[in-house]
This record gives C-alpha cells, sequence and structure tokens, in this order.
C-alpha cells in the first residue's frame, strides 16, 4: 500500500471525502503544479538512464511516421503529430509512475523496475484506457489531415518554405490555423479530462478504468484552473521537444511522466483508513549471466526438465 504523500500542498486544500472509494480529492493551486514539475526533475535526474531507455522509442517513433509519408506530404503532419502526443502521452508514461513511486518510497528503482506494471492487477484496465487514447490520437492526426485537405486541397507543399507561406501569408492559411487548433483543443480538452490523474490512480489504488476516469473527470472540475493549466504546461513542453525532430521528447516525456505522479499524489489523498492495498509479490531478479537461460522460467535451475 503507498503511503500518504508527504509533499506540499497549498494550505487551502480541503480534501472532498469520498470514504467508500478510499482516497478523496483535494483542491490544489498553480503553485503545486510548479512543485510536481520540481519533484518530476528531480525524479528524472536521479534516474535518467532509465528515463532516456523508455522514452527514446518515441523519437524514432516520430521520425518513423515522418519518413512513411512519401513526398512533402509529411509536412502538414508534423505540428498534428507533435501535438498528437499529449493524447498517448498518459499511457506511454506507465512506466515513469512506477519509478516515482518507487523512489517516493525510498526505494530502490531500476529499468528493471518498469516492468512490474505488467504485473498490476489493473493492467487490462490500464490497457483498455490506453487504447481508447491511441484511438483518439489516430482520429485527431486523421482529422487534422482532413482539414488541411478540405483547406488547400490534396495538391502537397513543394517544401517546408512553401508550406509555411501557405500557412502563415493566405487567409485560407489562417483559417486552417483557427480551426484546426480549435479542433485539436477539443481533442486534447477531452484526453486531459479522462486521464490527467487515471493511470496513477489505476497503478496506485488498483480500481477500475472507469472508476479512473470519473475521479480524473472530477479532479477536473474541482480544480479547473490548474488542470488547464497543466494542459497548457504539456501542450507546450511537448511542442518545444518536437519542434528538433522530436529528439527532445526524450527529455519531455520523461519529466511530465514524473510530474504527472507528482501531480496525483497531490490532488488524490488517500484515506488512511481505506482497505490495504496487498503488495505485489517481489519479481525475482534474473542476473545477466543466466542468459538465455532466464528466458525460460519453466526450467528448474540445475538445467532438469
Amino acid at each position: 500500500m503507498a503511503t500518504p504523500y508527504q509533499g506540499n500542498v497549498s494550505p487551502q486544500a480541503e480534501p472532498a471525502q469520498d470514504a467508500a472509494a478510499g482516497y478523496s480529492i483535494r483542491t490544489i493551486s498553480l503553485s503545486d503544479l510548479h512543485e510536481a514539475l520540481r519533484l518530476g526533475w528531480e525524479d528524472f535526474k536521479a534516474m535518467p538512464s532509465h528515463a532516456i531507455i523508455l522514452c527514446v522509442i518515441y523519437p524514432v517513433l516520430g521520425l518513423l511516421i515522418a519518413r512513411s509519408v512519401l513526398g512533402y506530404a509529411v509536412i502538414p503532419l508534423l505540428f498534428p503529430l507533435a501535438a498528437g502526443f499529449a493524447l498517448v502521452g498518459p499511457f506511454a508514461a506507465l512506466g515513469l509512475y512506477e519509478l516515482s513511486s518507487r523512489r517516493e518510497r525510498g526505494e530502490e528503482a531500476s529499468a528493471f523496475d518498469v516492468l512490474d506494471v505488467l504485473r498490476s492487477p489493473s493492467f487490462g484496465a490500464m490497457l483498455g484506457l490506453g487504447t481508447l487514447l491511441l484511438a483518439l490520437f489516430v482520429t485527431w492526426v486523421a482529422t487534422a489531415q482532413a482539414i488541411y485537405v478540405a483547406v488547400f486541397g490534396y495538391g502537397g507543399a513543394t517544401g517546408f518554405t512553401d508550406f509555411v507561406d501557405r500557412v502563415f501569408t493566405t487567409p485560407e492559411g489562417w483559417w486552417l490555423i483557427v480551426v484546426g487548433c480549435g479542433v485539436g483543443f477539443l481533442f486534447a480538452l477531452l484526453a486531459l479530462c479522462i486521464s490527467v490523474v487515471s493511470f496513477p490512480l489505476m497503478l496506485d489504488r488498483h480500481v477500475g478504468a472507469l472508476e479512473a476516469m470519473v475521479t480524473s473527470l472530477r479532479v477536473a472540475g474541482q480544480n479547473p484552473a490548474p488542470v488547464a493549466a497543466w494542459g497548457l504546461i504539456v501542450a507546450a513542453l511537448l511542442v518545444a521537444g518536437s519542434l528538433p525532430f522530436f529528439l527532445g521528447l526524450a527529455v519531455v516525456i520523461p519529466l511530465l511522466g514524473h510530474a504527472t505522479w507528482h501531480l496525483y499524489r497531490k490532488v488524490i489523498a488517500i484515506d488512511p483508513n481505506a482497505r490495504p492495498i496487498p503488495p505485489r509479490p517481489p519479481r525475482e531478479r534474473k542476473p545477466a549471466a543466466d542468459f538465455p537461460a532466464n528466458l525460460f522460467p519453466w526450467r528448474r535451475k540445475d538445467g532438469g526438465q
């Protein structure tokens, strides 16, 4: 069972009690967002190799997606792809929540510990919500492409300069900016409201996906200004990290993942009288010297069948 969070919480934060659920929702302030980011940065500095190993696939994924689109047709999708990371980021950061949780409890954390997420009783629920966010991401990219085609037709830009000129020097381009950003905002708002604390809550309290989403909606309703500000921070950092060919995401994603865990701990107060969460059994450590034998756990250590 996770211990109650000991970080600084705003003095005006009063939990909205929900004894049946075993946790309550605090009212937080903008200063709590700064503190969550600071603690997330401390986690990243303490575990940088783990975080980068986990997140290096995202810059690679972004480059592969860009390369898969023929010609210059990829250019109009660069911004939607970068912004779309905000939709799937909460699920992608599952391993980072586990590392932050372990460090918070004073336990040693290693890259192997991220695999403990797979043994969580609520992993199926997390996978289901992650699939929903992925579907939202795909729908957003398709919608962004449809908006661009509706404005400029199927003829792609002849280069990056031509695309910039189209977007920023023509009435159609400004219409594209306004409509595209407006539609993207709606997608991001939906993803933020249903996932702001959903995955950390499922990991920490083993609740179902529906309860986690309802709790996230309640958090957003009780803290509209901080949650909106958090969404803007996430969007700004993801766009900044995506500009140099997505490479900055190797730092931005782990920072936001760790910070999201600390934001969860600030906004969700665990009832000390709540039903204890049974601890997961310790995972057997398998030294590298046993490879490849450790890939076959059904074999006895003495090599017998």
